[in-house]
């Protein structure tokens, strides 16, 4: 009988590209996602799987019986979303997170594993950061991160493995694509304007890792012996794969034609800048080889936008972009303030 996974957040981004590999690995794989950006699809191949609409506020112990392991993606995405409203934020990524690991651990879930960010690092500077560098968040976003890896940690025992995960900037395409990660923003500016649109100096450090590389991850993370992976935290990305911004602007101007970098008005200097030494997941995640790099990845991107046919009202719009898309949701009263369904 194969193990059973349940997979948070699982029409995300992320889960999206990572289901199909769970499956493909013989997995028996069960969904939980709020669904609020159903209208997000972005061309085709969502693959279905038993699933539950729900907010991850609201999971009931019976929600993740019966599973081997847990993989935490649900929560607010990136910075914009964290800073719209922090208190939300703390409920959503830090406080509903600690729960489910907490009813994880009474319901006998021997495996959890965390989506955390390599935006626990913040302003870290230009050394190299390990997994053993102390964290400088500087968003909501990032700082809910290292609460989570904090108050979980405190969790692990002899029947419950929790495993971090500090997933570098996410790129590349998915099939619940988004506009407002760095990479692929960079290249839709390029490809509908021919201008590469920076909106900081370009000088700042970030870590930079293809979706389908941190998919593989958590695969790996699942199936790594416990002990190589006990209450542990991991950089997932390639040591190779730190960019300055401005670095990523000139291979997106090598890859879409007749593109030139331009900068926004006022553009200054970001405060997120960190470099990560990712070699431990390399060394320890015996089934994790990234492989994918940024250039391949836009050009990923550039074939994806030419069969789609991208305009920039689209990418710049409320379906892209996740912060836009839930204003959007509010606007037209699907769901509150707090970010929950009216209809639920």
């Amino acid at each position: 009988m194969s193990e059973r996974i349940l997979v948070t957040g699982h029409l995300g981004y992320i889960g999206t590209v990572l289901v199909p590999m769970l499956l493909e690995a013989g997995y028996d794989v069960h969904g939980l996602d709020s669904d609020l950006f159903a209208d997000c699809t972005f061309g085709e191949g969502i693959v279905e799987i038993p699933g539950t609409q729900k907010d991850i506020r609201d999971v009931v112990r019976a929600d993740v019986e019966g599973f081997d392991a847990v993989i935490h993606l649900a929560g607010l995405s990136n910075d914009p979303l964290g800073n719209f409203n922090p208190e939300l934020t703390y409920a959503i990524n830090h406080a509903a997170s600690v729960r489910l690991a907490e009813l994880c651990k009474q319901a006998g879930v021997p495996r959890y594993v965390f989506s955390s960010s390599c935006s626990t690092y913040g302003a870290g500077g230009d050394d190299w950061l390990t997994e053993e560098s102390e964290f400088h968040p500087v968003t909501p976003y990032g700082e809910s991160k290292v609460f989570v890896e904090r108050d979980v940690a405190k969790l692990a025992d002899d029947a419950f493995c929790p495993v971090f995960l500090r997933n570098a900037t996410v790129f590349g395409y998915s099939p619940r694509l988004r506009f407002d990660l760095v990479v692929n923003n960079l290249v839709a500016w390029a490809f509908c304007t021919g201008k590469i649109h920076l909106k900081s100096d370009g000088g700042s450090w970030r870590p930079l890792v293809h979706v389908a590389d941190v998919s593989q991850a958590f695969l790996a993370a699942i199936k790594a012996p416990r002990e190589a992976v006990f209450n542990d935290a991991f950089n997932i990305g390639s040591t190779q794969e730190n960019y300055q911004i401005r670095e990523v602007a000139k291979i997106v101007g090598e890859v879409v034609p007749e593109s030139v970098v331009e900068f926004a008005p006022g553009a200054s200097p970001d405060k997120r800048n960190y470099k990560t030494n990712c070699d431990k997941a390399a060394r320890v995640l015996e089934h994790f080889t990234p492989s994918w790099t940024v250039r391949q990845g836009a050009e990923q991107l550039y074939e994806a936008y030419k069969r789609h046919g991208v305009e920039l009202e689209e990418f710049e719009g409320e379906r892209y972009q996740r912060l836009a898309h839930l204003k959007h949701l509010i606007g037209q009263g699907r769901i509150g303030d707090d970010l929950r369904r009216v209809d639920a």
